[in-house]
């Protein structure tokens, strides 16, 4: 399955937008929370996927500030989705040394759903392998503001001034603070934009579309983007001499 694939080239952070399960469920004929139940194995396959090839990180776009407009039985199927796959998934997260983290505006999802995203946190705290990032209750616009108004308190209580105000420093105030920015951001279900996900941190980033609906994707399609990424020349807005 790796064949061709450059274990030397590979991104340290990679980044998915999950999109596509309500499609998927729509074709079985089924609701929409279906797609959702049946998109664990996707997450599964790509942790997996990214912790065997040595990644280092892996953030995925699991919930959106824009999700809350949808219907409340959706909403709260997918709060109780992820309470029960944060508890099944934690022997193998474990076993596999993943750190579990999260960006985005947390204290404000449901009781049961933060605490168990706090423990889960604190349990794999010190593992040393790859870092799986959860974006919950997250959008970009939220943290370019939530960053903008920590860097005027920090003006306001003299850490800091307006002057010394860098594109550097101005990422230590974003949820990804000491996390490198993703080189390769995966979309899934054909869909092209990025939804309001890390409008900072993809500034950059290579962009691979697939057809693919989330609850089919696996590692052989995460491999697939690691080969396209592979192909890409990284200018940087920059042009490379010959």
């Amino acid at each position: 399955m790796e064949k061709n694939l450059d274990k030397n080239n590979l991104p340290k952070h990679v980044s998915v937008i999950m999109d596509g399960n309500g499609r998927w469920a729509k074709k079985q004929g089924a609701a929409r929370v279906f797609g959702h139940k049946n998109a664990i194995k996707a997450v599964r396959d790509t942790v997996e996927g990214c912790a065997e090839l040595g990644i280092s990180h892996l953030s995925l776009y699991a919930f959106s500030t824009e999700n809350w407009g949808r219907p409340k039985n959706e909403v709260d199927a997918l709060m109780q989705l992820l309470v029960s796959t944060i508890k099944s998934e934690m022997k193998t997260l474990m076993k596999n040394d993943v750190k579990l983290s999260s960006i985005g505006d947390i204290e404000n999802l449901p009781g049961k759903c933060f605490n168990e995203l706090k423990a889960a946190k604190e349990q794999t705290a010190q593992n040393k392998g790859l870092n799986l990032i959860l974006a919950l209750n997250y959008s970009g616009k939220w943290d370019i503001t939530q960053a903008c108004k920590k860097a005027l308190v920090a003006c306001k209580n003299g850490e800091m001034s307006d002057k010394d105000l860098t594109d550097s420093n101005f990422e230590s105030f974003l949820s990804t603070a000491g996390i490198p920015d993703p080189e390769l951001l995966i979309r899934t279900s054909g869909e092209f934009r990025i939804s309001n996900f890390m409008l900072w941190q993809l500034a950059y980033s290579e962009i691979y579309i697939t057809e693919v609906l989330w609850p089919d994707f696996r590692k052989e399609h995460l491999i697939n983007a690691l080969r396209n990424y592979q192909t890409r020349e990284r200018r940087f807005g920059k042009v490379i001499s010959e």
